[in-house]
């Protein structure tokens, strides 16, 4: 199957805080798109690498999306070597999408830099036809995305540019509350984390709407981008 769109994420629910109204979106514009998972979050305070599975196939029943896979690598101690990079580079080929959605390249969580960088990497060599691998048996064609964009997670980065999620991000906060185990819960007796308090909650909306007054409209997610866009016309930008 070929995507239009692969997001990747270090942990199981990065995709959604990080690019659900933009998944969403894309989905309903007829974008095939697929979320892939480096690691199962096993270190989480809360939950299990069972329940965030169970919770992240909920999420993307909920977003639409087309495939859903986990990598397992090790949550906290994946790094960005070889072995690493031929394990997404194989999912790159074997998806061929022409979009790239990717972790923070800076963040609180070592987990989304490292990621940021080792799929940034991967998309770079996954073009080199002198690199080979095989799926299935089957040996893989080299494949480039066009674009590789990283979305903004816990640091308010200044994003690079911001993509218009206005009547999306009702969806957006419905795959994150699949994530039952993770996020604010009254009644839950698990330890706090940053991501558990009401306060976080709050703030995947109340930045969408920041995000998108900056722009004019009522909501937006931002990116960063590691080369110049270009448009061929100055009235695309709205």
């Amino acid at each position: 199957m070929k995507l239009d769109i692969l997001v990747f994420g270090s942990h199981p629910d990065d995709a959604e805080l990080g690019a659900g109204g933009t998944i969403a979106k894309e989905v309903a514009r007829g974008k095939k798109v697929g979320i892939v998972d480096l690691t199962r979050g096993e270190l989480g305070t809360r939950g299990s690498a069972e329940i965030r599975h169970r919770e992240a196939m909920a999420a993307a029943d909920i977003l639409g999306v087309a495939i859903r896979e986990n990598l397992g690598f090790d949550d906290g101690f994946f790094i960005n070597d070889r072995k690493h990079q031929m394990a997404v580079i194989r999912v790159l080929r074997k998806y061929r999408p022409d979009i790239v959605l990717c972790n923070a390249v800076e963040d609180r969580h070592i987990d989304h830099a490292k990621g940021a960088k080792l799929v940034s990497d991967a998309c770079f060599l996954s073009g080199l036809a002198r690199i080979t691998t095989n799926l299935g048996g089957n040996g893989q064609e080299a494949w480039r995305p066009k674009q590789v964009y990283h979305y903004i997670q816990w640091r308010n980065l200044s994003p690079d540019f911001v993509l218009d999620v206005s009547g999306y991000i009702q969806k957006k906060s419905e795959a994150i509350l699949a994530y039952s185990s993770q996020f604010f819960d009254p009644n839950s007796k698990e330890p706090e984390t940053p991501i558990s308090s009401k306060n976080f909650l709050d703030s995947v909306e109340y930045r969408a709407r920041d995000m998108g007054r900056l722009v004019g409209v009522a909501h937006a997610e931002g990116f960063t981008v590691e080369r110049l866009l270009a448009v061929k016309n100055l009235d695309d930008l709205i």
